[in-house]
């Protein structure tokens, strides 16, 4: 196998450098020539004699890629799996083959992270620790899973893994996706309702929580919105560790401050940043972390395994993985 000249592409947060990019680095840098990108320094040095560019979270912008195209620069990895944020028909354009990271080695980590907002609001863990602060035992009254209802909005890689957690609770399991799943996957989880596309509205409707699990899409863009919000039960929760857009955020948060919903588990936002004096986040049914829900030292492995993997088929010349077309 040849080696290849990589030019890797750090994330603009420097506090993404561990373990994403000190991963991605021991992985590719095994089997091939690479180099670190300097954004302090002129960029058309940079891609001179590069065949390959691995970015870290899919960020390349307009004037990079350009360069990249003239360089003759003919493969990019991007680290990420949404590409509702990466430059994709620009990429694609300019000549360049695209590549991601398939939602597989995210999953784990996303479903955890929605296991744990549930069991958290179903807790009422904020309000047992404010009470614990201020010495006030014995409440708040919590809430067992055991027969209640889980809606999975995409039962892909991260809403299948959901529901094998949820099943362990004794949870009933409603779920719709627009594909056909594969009956060996029907027949492990055993979904107590699976639909399609129309029915959407009875999975929200009957889920107790329901927990979002799709990609950004011009379709899929405030797919829970007002009206979806209003067939929800008012004892029920939202859960987002996907993407922030899924949900109109000003719908939802309407319905969470006049009490038409329980709670909500948020670790995503259709604007990062958001607006942290918005009076929602102070609610102690309102659970928020800061877009970190499939940031785990697993994820950041598999995806760097994954980047060094489809380099090695790059060079061998065999079919990518994961290849955006």
């Amino acid at each position: 196998m040849r080696r290849l000249n990589v030019l890797y592409l750090p994330h603009p947060q420097p506090q993404i450098a561990r373990p994403w990019g000190q991963d991605v680095l021991e992985a590719i840098s095994a089997y091939h020539h690479v180099k670190v990108f300097d954004p302090a320094l002129p960029a058309e040095g940079q891609f001179e004699g590069i065949e390959a560019v691995v970015d870290l979270g899919g960020n390349i912008q307009d004037d990079l890629i350009n360069v990249a195209a003239r360089a003759g620069v003919r493969f990019l990895q991007a680290q990420t799996n949404g590409l509702d944020h990466v430059k994709v028909d620009e990429i694609l354009t300019a000549g360049i083959t695209l590549a991601h990271c398939p939602g597989h080695l995210s999953s784990v980590a996303l479903a955890e992270s929605a296991m744990m907002f549930i069991l958290v609001l179903a807790k009422r863990y904020d309000e047992a620790c404010a009470n614990f602060a201020r010495g006030h035992f014995y409440a708040p009254i919590g809430q067992e899973l055991a027969g209640l209802t889980l809606g999975i909005v995409g039962f892909g890689a991260a809403g299948q893994e959901l529901a094998r957690r949820a099943r362990a609770f004794d949870m009933r399991i409603v779920t719709n996706d627009i594909r056909t799943i594969e009956p060996e996957i029907l027949d492990e989880i055993q979904p107590d309702f699976i639909g399609g596309a129309d029915d959407l509205d009875h999975v929200v409707a009957e889920s107790d929580y329901l927990s979002l699990h799709l990609h950004l899409t011009q379709t899929t863009r405030h797919i829970l919105d007002a009206r979806r919000i209003a067939l929800m039960k008012s004892t029920a929760c939202v859960i987002n560790v996907s993407r922030g857009g899924l949900a109109d955020e000003d719908a939802l948060y309407e319905a969470l401050l006049a009490g038409h919903l329980r709670g909500a588990g948020l670790d995503v936002f259709d604007k990062e940043p958001p607006d942290l004096a918005h009076p929602v986040y102070a609610l102690s049914n309102v659970c928020v972390t800061p877009h970190v829900g499939g940031g785990t030292d697993g994820t950041s492995r598999k995806r760097a395994a994954f980047a060094a993997t489809n380099l090695d088929r790059w060079a061998k010349g065999e079919p990518l993985e994961a290849q955006v077309r």
